[in-house]
């Protein structure tokens, strides 16, 4: 089970508010994950919780409860971090053996992949995530964060006839959006009350560029790295 939170139209993800919302939710959330379950307490044999990265208070607020269910029911605490439990889900999930992984969100933009013994970061954002450049993209054209400023975006995308060149900056293995999320936060207005493109044009042009960078980083560490799988 899940309950995600949804900041209002034409607003952010803030620390306080999300970390409210986890605050309200995870107990009836645990509870709720047990009934699914099939499960009693004494069937469960340890509680993990995500130590980082993330945002503070939001972590703050899950880890007080998984330290406090751990100690009530007397069974480990294992911290995770919050990148690799992602692609270790993924692999579960699609039976991926080694993977390049193109890890997005919010707050990350790498191109990881295993080596060595140990996850290896090949290219990343050299400033903000991908995931952010779109959430506030979507603020300026007032679109809903229900479920995620992102699908909003692509929904609208498809509805797009008119490619808008917008700056294209790889670096190496590394990319860049502010400078691209800038351009388009300076035109987009002007654009749209010219009747020069609609908000349709503007998402489909966003998104196709956006893509087109991270998909030339992720190949160029799927050479390097010899692998023949995508996990994103």
């Amino acid at each position: 089970p899940r309950h995600t939170y949804c900041a209002p139209t034409g607003h952010g993800f803030l620390p306080r508010h999300t970390a409210q919302h986890h605050r309200d939710h995870v107990l009836k959330l645990v509870k709720q994950a047990i009934e699914e379950a099939g499960i009693s307490i004494s069937d469960i044999d340890c509680v993990s919780y995500t130590k980082g990265p993330g945002m503070g208070a939001p972590l703050v607020s899950t880890a007080v409860v998984a330290r406090t269910l751990a100690q009530l029911w007397n069974i480990p605490l294992i911290p995770v971090n919050h990148c690799i439990a992602h692609i270790e889900m993924g692999r579960q999930v699609t039976g991926a053996d080694n993977p390049t992984v193109l890890y997005v969100s919010g707050g990350n933009t790498q191109v990881i992949s295993y080596m060595n013994q140990r996850y290896m970061i090949f290219g990343e954002t050299l400033d903000i995530a991908v995931g952010n450049c779109l959430d506030r993209f979507a603020r300026v054209l007032k679109l809903s964060n229900d479920p995620c400023p992102g699908y909003n975006i692509e929904q609208l995308a498809k509805q797009g006839e008119k490619f808008i060149e917008l700056p294209y900056c790889v670096k190496g293995m590394d990319v860049s959006f502010s400078g691209l999320l800038s351009h388009i936060e300076g035109t987009a207005v002007k654009m749209l009350a010219a009747g020069d493109c609609t908000k349709a044009d503007l998402c489909y042009s966003l998104q196709e560029t956006v893509f087109a960078m991270l998909v030339e980083i992720t190949e160029r560490a799927m050479a390097h790295s010899r692998s023949e799988q995508v996990l994103v």
